[in-house]
């Protein structure tokens, strides 16, 4: 066999094998997935998020009181970024990113639906050179409202560890670590400690589990309780 003939099969089988997992990373699995929650889907899920193919995802575990605004003001003054939305540009920046351990602030994060929504909101605060890890959080704007009339913000806070396979379904995600409650926790810490705050209190979430696992297969664990923060009002 010609050295040529043997770097043209070579290529055929990388490329083959490439197309095989692209299959089965994002089509494949996240459809085995839709069957196999199908039955749950008809029901109401409260406090949890899911990814598009309908996974469970990360819990809500915080909460905001206050307009649109207000919610963007509070972050910048935390010192958190506006995360960029997802297209192919910042999909290969954040990739860039990873790889050669630079800054993005303001990287994208990915689509998780909360009553049949994606996000309307999302912040981050990164942790080292890269995007690799960082605080971040999703958040949704609720028909409901506080006290004082204004909107009320439900929220999903975690930390991203690291970039790696989902352990369901093989495609590239970040893996965030298992202790969500403290997420919550450094989340209002910050928002209390730039003084945006005027009050939080304790809501029921999804209820404590020492063996929850989100859209990505990672395990968490929590005391099940949300919190919720009542933003100072702007002039």
């Amino acid at each position: 066999m010609s050295q040529r003939s043997f770097r043209r099969r070579i290529a055929i089988w990388v490329t083959a094998f490439l197309a095989a997992y692209l299959v089965l990373a994002y089509f494949a699995a996240p459809e085995f997935w839709t069957f196999r929650d199908r039955g749950f889907r008809t029901q109401r899920f409260e406090m949890v998020t899911h990814t598009p193919q309908g996974i469970p995802g990360d819990p809500i575990n915080v909460g905001l009181v206050g307009t649109k605004k207000e919610v963007v003001h509070a972050f910048a003054v935390a010192g958190w970024d506006t995360a960029d939305a997802v297209t192919l540009k910042t999909a290969i920046e954040i990739g860039e990113s990873v790889l050669f351990d630079h800054p993005y602030p303001d990287a994208p994060v990915s689509r998780l639906l909360f009553d049949g929504r994606a996000q309307d909101l999302a912040f981050e605060k990164p942790v080292g050179a890269s995007a690799d890890r960082r605080h971040h959080v999703r958040f949704w704007q609720t028909g409901a409202s506080g006290d004082d009339g204004r909107p009320l913000w439900l929220g999903s806070a975690s930390f991203d560890r690291g970039v790696g396979l989902s352990h369901d379904t093989g495609a590239i995600t970040h893996h965030i670590g298992p202790d969500i409650d403290a997420e919550r926790n450094f989340l209002m810490h910050d928002l209390a400690t730039a003084g945006t705050l005027i009050s939080t209190r304790d809501m029921a979430g999804i209820g404590a589990t020492s063996s929850g696992r989100n859209g990505g297969g990672d395990p968490y664990f929590t005391d099940g309780e949300a919190v919720v923060g009542v933003l100072k009002q702007l002039p």
